[in-house]
């Protein structure tokens, strides 16, 4: 008897290598679109779960691009100053019984800190008054200034009309004037000032130059409500005396104001005989100095305001945790079916877990659309630059995200430790 055949087997087949992968994102695909299904099917609920993140990411963004909108704002504003300025006052006054106030500098400091301090761009020696100029029948108390020609590179304002006066008629002491935006409008309306003449004070002037407007500085201050003239003729015609108040400083691009501060510093107290114990009776102000100590303090206090804002994220993510377990006990009849037919309770995990990452996600997307109109309409309200910071963005919309896994995480595992057949008899 013939031996019986054996029967042939098909071999198995053998799966891809790139069939796992591709398996592992189909289920993902998968995951996504019930996530978005079971949101769609609960959109009050989900909305309102998701308005913690919202409110969260939203006021974060608002804050902090508002802070970054003010510090650039007080740079720019300090900035209009002028380029690398130092400024150095007298007024400082003398502890003591008698308290008197500080002596004036004279001409000859302003010639020596020229001379003897290196890496200078200028220097603007100058005094001010508070003066009524008149024109005609409109007369406007203002800010008149008696400095050099120098004055208008190292404060950094510009000649829209006419001209500025030169070296020789500063020295000459010539009844010159040149006027800012505001003294311009309150004095000759739309009329053209040029080869006019005005009163300051008691004397006559010719107005040979307009300024280009400035606007507001960081203090407060109308920067185009002035009245510059040289120094000579407003020493002998408006203070009828040759004090100067105050110098303007400039230092060159590319020599650090410190030092230029320190050796200006030295180089008074020298000339005024200043002992070492002794305090200074003038000031040297680094106006850099100035504007990057108000702008960190503008950005650490936009920084602790977003972090309080940031603490309402949590909040969201509490309410993300609440309603995902709320969730899992109202489909637990649903994950019994899944975790029957076959389903693995890491599958089930998944599903809750991008649920919850899919909702703050949205969240976080609306959130930063909303902070992004608000701090649009706050900056044009508050009159600061609108600056979009990318990096925060990215962060809200990440931490967002991850909020939702974080808070996810509890009612996931707890959907898929549950038992399949109690589950199936849960009512």
């Amino acid at each position: 008897m013939a031996p019986p055949t054996a029967i042939a087997r098909p071999a198995p087949e053998r799966a891809h290598p790139s069939a796992a992968p591709l398996a592992s994102g189909a289920m993902i695909g998968e995951t996504l679109l019930m996530a978005l299904r079971e949101i769609r099917r609960n959109a009050l609920r989900s909305f309102l779960t998701m308005l913690g993140v919202v409110i969260g990411v939203g006021a974060v963004i608002v804050l902090v691009t508002l802070g970054e909108g003010a510090s650039q704002k007080v740079k720019s504003d300090i900035a209009k100053l002028g380029e690398n300025l130092l400024i150095v006052n007298t007024g400082a006054f003398r502890r003591g019984p008698s308290s008197t106030p500080a002596r004036p500098f004279t001409r000859d400091d302003a010639t020596a800190v020229a001379r003897e301090v290196g890496g200078l761009a200028g220097i603007a020696p100058a005094a001010s008054r508070q003066t009524l100029v008149v024109n005609g029948n409109r007369n406007w108390r203002t800010q008149v200034t008696g400095s050099s020609a120098d004055f208008f590179v190292v404060r950094g304002y510009e000649i829209q009309a006419g001209r500025a006066f030169t070296a020789s008629e500063a020295n000459a002491g010539r009844p010159l004037c040149v006027l800012g935006k505001t003294v311009t409008k309150e004095l000759f309306g739309s009329a053209d000032p040029i080869a006019q003449t005005v009163r300051v004070g008691r004397t006559p002037c010719e107005v040979i130059g307009l300024l280009v407007p400035k606007g507001e500085a960081g203090f407060g201050q109308d920067q185009d409500d002035l009245v510059v003239m040289p120094l000579v003729a407003f020493q002998r015609r408006i203070a009828g005396n040759n004090d100067i108040t105050s110098m303007f400083v400039s230092a060159a691009k590319g020599r650090s104001t410190a030092l230029v501060q320190s050796q200006i510093e030295a180089l008074l107290r020298e000339r005024r005989r200043i002992a070492t114990p002794a305090e200074d009776d003038f000031t040297v102000r680094d106006m850099a100095e100035i504007a990057a100590t108000m702008a960190s303090t503008t950005g650490a206090l936009a920084a602790l305001l977003g972090a309080i804002a940031g603490v309402s994220l949590l909040v969201g993510g509490i309410g993300i945790m609440n309603i995902m377990l709320v969730s899992v006990t109202e489909r637990t009849r649903e994950i019994g079916i899944r975790l029957s037919i076959g389903a693995l309770p890491r599958e089930v995990l998944l599903q809750f877990l991008v649920e919850a990452a899919v909702l703050s996600s949205i969240g976080g997307t609306i959130g930063i659309l909303l902070g992004l109109g608000g701090s649009a309409a706050a900056s044009r309200a508050l009159q600061v630059p609108f600056l979009i910071v990318p990096r925060i963005l990215v962060i809200a919309f990440v931490f967002s995200a991850v909020i939702g896994v974080l808070f996810g995480f509890l009612p996931a595992r707890r959907a898929a430790r549950l038992n399949p057949i109690e589950a199936l008899r849960h009512e």
